[in-house]
């Protein structure tokens, strides 16, 4: 029985058209997630008391780890209803909940105006943007999986992290004009930081009317005990959970290590200025992001396996040196070199694992069986990754966190070499499209 809803004769330029709208969301989701991040180094002061700096940074970074406690049941909820009610539903509902965050946190008084009111009610926005964001990569990379023809399916779902990169990349760029061409230093740290926000929660809007529009990628009317079912996903699929759990965690952990936590590191650590880490990182986003799609069509052509392992090998010999040596460095242009080397390294997990994951499950609980089980791990490890560097930094001991990041690539990598290879027996080829 066909679970589809993507017409026979779709071709390339349909199917891009649906990879575009669904991707136009999905950037403006993560850039409204990582607008935070991004500014976090102009509002810290804002939104708590005054103090070492070091430990204004580990307040935000601790707000910024508990909205990725809201993921997993973002995951659940959104990844329920996208299995039940359809992947737009989900999606729309998503980008609506994630533009009311940031309006939120745009609007939020100080805290010499309101007191402790302030960082509650960032807290609030930021619970907000956490459910939110925590449906949307289960949704989206259900989606891009679902709309991508069999032969280019790597290719096509590496939009995913493209546009995830993007939102980044939208931040940075903001944050740049801002620093260099709008405002000056005083100006952001007082007021010039709400504007991305703002910015995010009027794109949000665009994104909505975008998505409203969308094709819808399965049929849902068709009848399944198991639709959106979280008993029937541990109950019947618990393998693809724990290989999803496994392959997540070295990955997700050494992505915001090398993205969202790097700004902070090449200006705490690295000693260099605001403005030059916001460029180092702006430009190696970018190539970062060129680089998803190629590593997508090599896992067409290759397989998902052999591109998990290589980042497994490398992540795990590599890691410790590559940051022991950014540490160290007082070159900017040493630092850009060593961090693409990692980013290197990271693509061979970025580039594929929404399709890796999409593959695993069948169409009636594939959301949610993407999306759960994923935003379960990436609380515990990519959304404390920020948390445990800084606080290992204030403990005098930061190269503990560059070992305990090789280590959870370790235990990833051992389930990169007892998984199959998703391409060869995926759950998308066995159903009738």
């Amino acid at each position: 029985m066909t679970t589809s809803t993507i017409p026979k004769n779709a071709g390339t330029a349909w199917r891009l058209k649906a990879i575009f709208t669904g991707s136009v969301g999905n950037l403006v989701e993560w850039y409204d997630w990582y607008a935070y991040a991004a500014f976090a180094l102009y509002f810290a002061p804002v939104f708590f008391p005054k103090g070492n700096p070091t430990v204004q940074l580990l307040n935000t970074a601790a707000i910024f780890a508990v909205g990725f406690l809201m993921r997993p049941i973002g995951g659940w909820l959104f990844g329920s209803i996208a299995d039940k009610r359809g992947r737009k539903t989900a999606m729309t509902l998503s980008v609506m909940l994630m533009s009311f965050g940031s309006f939120m946190i745009a609007c939020t008084p100080s805290y010499s105006s309101i007191g402790m009111a302030a960082p509650v009610l960032l807290l609030l926005a930021r619970l907000l943007q956490g459910l939110s964001v925590g449906g949307e990569y289960g949704t989206s990379a259900t989606y891009l999986s679902e709309v991508a023809d069999s032969n280019r399916r790597g290719f096509f779902s590496s939009f995913q992290y493209v546009t995830l990169i993007g939102g980044q990349l939208l931040a940075l760029g903001i944050q740049l004009l801002l620093q260099k061409v709008f405002l000056d230093k005083e100006q952001l740290a007082e007021w010039g930081w709400r504007i991305p926000f703002v910015i995010g929660a009027m794109l949000a809007l665009v994104a909505l009317y975008l998505r409203r529009n969308m094709h819808e990628s399965v049929n849902v009317d068709i009848k399944k005990k198991e639709r959106g079912s979280v008993k029937a996903l541990f109950k019947n699929h618990p393998k693809a959970v724990l290989t999803v759990i496994g392959l997540t965690m070295g990955g997700t952990l050494a992505f915001y290590t090398y993205t969202t936590y790097m700004q902070k590191f090449l200006v705490n650590t690295v000693k260099l200025t605001t403005e030059q880490s916001t460029l180092i990182t702006f430009c190696l986003m970018l190539i970062y992001a060129l680089l998803q799609p190629l590593f997508g069509m090599l896992s067409d052509k290759v397989g998902r396996k052999p591109l998990l392992m290589g980042f497994g090998i490398l992540g795990t010999i590599f890691t410790v040196p590559i940051l022991t040596a950014i540490s160290h460095t007082t070159s900017p242009w040493s630092a850009f070199f060593l961090i693409l080397a990692a980013l290197l390294i990271v693509s061979g997990y970025t580039s594929i694992n929404a399709v890796v994951k999409a593959e695993l499950f069948p169409a009636e609980i594939r959301a949610l069986g993407v999306g759960f089980p994923y935003a379960m791990t990436v609380a515990l490890f990519g959304g404390t990754a920020e948390y445990l560097a800084l606080w290992f930094k204030d403990l005098g001991h930061e190269p503990w966190y560059y070992w305990y990041v090789a280590f959870c690539i370790f235990i990833s990598l051992i389930v990169y070499t007892v998984s199959k290879d998703s391409r060869k027996d995926s759950y998308m080829d066995k159903e009738q499209l």
